[in-house]
């Protein structure tokens, strides 16, 4: 669009040109010039507002010294782009200027008549249109910027219910799930020290009630920090996977952690869901799967984070997996992300679970 205009004001400004009858002489050639470069000028009015606004000044007044009395539309045309960029006071200084060279301009063309001169300097540019031209420049700014400032008032605002909302979620989560989890974690404490104090052997179902009552209030603890201060306490991401890993290792698991691919970083939520990924996938199989073995693979691959969890589990082929709340956690977090989540039993024997997720344009 701006090279259309551009290219339509250099035309009329030559058509406006020729006819005058001018002769094809030198001073004509370089007048001709000059209307075509005023206008051609205005294509880089949005990108460079001021140094357009000089090009086509200096145009106006060489091709008015030229012979060519043609009104200065492409000046016009600058003098509002320059307003509306913001550019006030460089425009005001341009525009004194160019009234000024402009019937010195009309008397190098061969006028003899001073009042002429400034009658034709006075046509080429009426102090009415160049008055018009700042104005509607301005209006259009002060447009815009109410229009920044409005959008920046409402993002605002829709951060600060934002924030409000995660302390709401976060004084709910507290009153409704701390008290419960301690009271798990601090009677499977006592329970373990009670059977050694006695010498009896500690159920591997009360050790395994112990640490995922650890784990519940450490993750509880996590997330409402995560809700009262999101920027100081980021969630945990691909850097805590080895300690995932290494917390199911206690557990009496023998679970690998494989990274393939060049390390580069991902976008913060492509982080996160990794993590969970991987932590849903391996409390399944603490919980469900009756495992030896289980693998965790995170592939970073152009584009693309690959994560993949695979284990010795009792599953097999035939088995048709009732979705959970994890499982269909885990899917809802990947699809979000643009990417795919498969979990299914494996043919030969156990069950697995890949995720690609795009890590470019993804915030």
């Amino acid at each position: 669009m701006d090279w259309a205009i551009a290219v339509g004001m250099a035309a009329a400004l030559l058509v406006t040109g020729l006819a005058g009858r001018h002769s094809a002489t030198g001073p004509d050639l370089l007048g001709y010039a000059l209307l075509a470069a005023g206008g051609l000028a205005l294509a880089a009015r949005r990108r460079a507002p001021v140094p357009v606004l000089a090009v086509t000044g200096l145009c106006v007044v060489g091709y008015q010294a030229a012979g060519f009395d043609v009104p200065a539309v492409p000046y016009l045309f600058a003098v509002y782009a320059a307003v509306r960029a913001g550019h006030r006071t460089v425009t005001v200084a341009a525009s004194v200027a160019v009234l000024a060279l402009l019937p010195l301009a009309a008397l190098a063309s061969g006028l003899h008549d001073t009042g002429e001169a400034f009658a034709q300097a006075r046509g080429a540019l009426e102090m009415a249109w160049l008055i018009a031209a700042g104005a509607a420049g301005e209006a259009l700014r002060q447009a815009e910027r109410r229009a920044e400032e409005a959008e920046r008032t409402r993002e605002e605002t829709a951060r600060r219910r934002a924030d409000e909302e995660r302390l709401h979620i976060a004084r709910e989560l507290h009153d409704s799930l701390t008290h419960q989890i301690s009271v798990i974690k601090v009677q499977a404490e006592a329970a373990v020290h009670v059977a050694r104090r006695r010498g009896e052997q500690v159920p591997e179902a009360l050790l395994a009630i112990r640490e995922a009552g650890r784990e519940a209030a450490r993750e509880l603890r996590a997330t409402l920090e995560v809700l009262r201060d999101d920027a100081k306490s980021p969630p945990p991401g691909l850097d805590h996977v080895p300690e995932l890993v290494e917390r199911a290792r206690t557990t009496g698991l023998d679970a690998k952690l494989t990274v393939e691919g060049r390390r580069h970083d991902v976008p913060a939520a492509v982080d996160r869901t990794a993590y969970r990924i991987v932590q849903e996938s391996l409390t399944n199989v603490a919980r469900h799967a009756a495992a030896a073995t289980a693998s965790v693979r995170i592939d970073y691959r152009p584009g693309t984070l690959a994560i993949r969890v695979d284990d010795d589990g009792r599953a097999t082929p035939e088995d048709v997996p009732a979705p959970g709340v994890g499982l269909l956690g885990m899917r809802e977090r990947v699809t979000a992300l643009g990417g795919r989540l498969r979990a299914e039993p494996r043919g030969e024997g156990g069950f697995t679970v890949q995720a690609e997720i795009p890590v470019d344009g993804t915030s």
